[in-house]
């Protein structure tokens, strides 16, 4: 079976209630005949409830864009699972390079995090990617499964089918520049092909990978034109309910 395309908007620490409903109410509008398309939207924490209220009944789903490994306990601050599920959520996003870099998240606390959020009954954007340094020096693809490795640490092969992936090269980030869709596609599969080590094929197969590194309505379609770029997580795009459905659009577009 062809897997689903799935496009997820990061809006980070943007977007208070107000603006957040705001946006929402375009994306309505907007992605109202999607049918072909996975969607999400992942708010800052204070204005989820707004977005779920006004994303009711619409098919688009909403993330929380990071969760605590503990259910609760002291822990200023933060949010868990639970607490993201009673507001609504669906998906998580866990391990963001912002988060790694910003928070100084390991690969082992971002294995946590994804165990933490399949024991809540969320669905992990797991995210991995490696820096210019990383790349330049001939180390990406063993970067990343590095980081594949600690994600899954502990996860049965359907709990792992239920991942989603989010190859994300640091350097692209929020940076306009984006690896060649070429470039995107040989991470891809190298990440397909370490789950094909890891579990078997039908988890391989299964498993939806996202690209993510300045995603734009002008590079989207040739990025998920590729065999195993199966969406993205868009950035800086998502931030505006016109360029974030063109995206979608896009992706029912890619012939995939």
């Amino acid at each position: 079976m062809p897997r689903r395309p799935f496009i997820a908007g990061n809006w980070k620490m943007n977007l208070g209630p107000a603006a957040a409903d705001e946006l929402a109410r375009g994306l309505r509008a907007g992605l109202v005949d999607t049918v072909q398309v996975d969607v999400a939207v992942a708010p800052v924490a204070i204005s989820i409830p707004a977005v779920v209220g006004r994303l009711k009944h619409t098919g688009v789903f909403v993330a929380g864009q990071d969760l605590h490994w503990n259910d609760s306990g002291a822990h200023t601050g933060c949010v868990s699972g639970p607490m993201l599920r009673e507001a609504g959520c669906q998906y998580v996003i866990v391990g963001h390079s912002e988060r790694r870099r910003d928070n100084g998240e390991t690969n082992e606390v971002v294995g946590e995090k994804v165990r933490a959020a399949l024991r809540s009954g969320l669905l992990p954007i797991l995210c991995v990617g490696e820096t210019l340094d990383q790349r330049d020096g001939g180390q990406a693809v063993a970067v990343v499964e590095a980081q594949l490795a600690a994600g899954f640490a502990g996860l049965t092969a359907d709990q792992a089918a239920t991942v989603t992936i989010a190859y994300e090269p640091v350097w692209a980030i929020g940076t306009g520049r984006a690896a060649t869709p070429d470039m995107a596609q040989a991470m891809h599969a190298a990440i397909r092909g370490w789950m094909r080590r890891a579990y078997p094929s039908f988890v391989a197969d299964a498993v939806r990978i996202q690209y993510g590194g300045s995603v734009k309505p002008g590079n989207a379609r040739a990025l998920l034109h590729q065999p195993d770029i199966d969406g993205a997580l868009v950035g800086g795009a998502s931030l505006a309910a016109d360029s974030f459905v063109a995206i979608v659009d896009a992706a029912t577009r890619s012939g995939r």
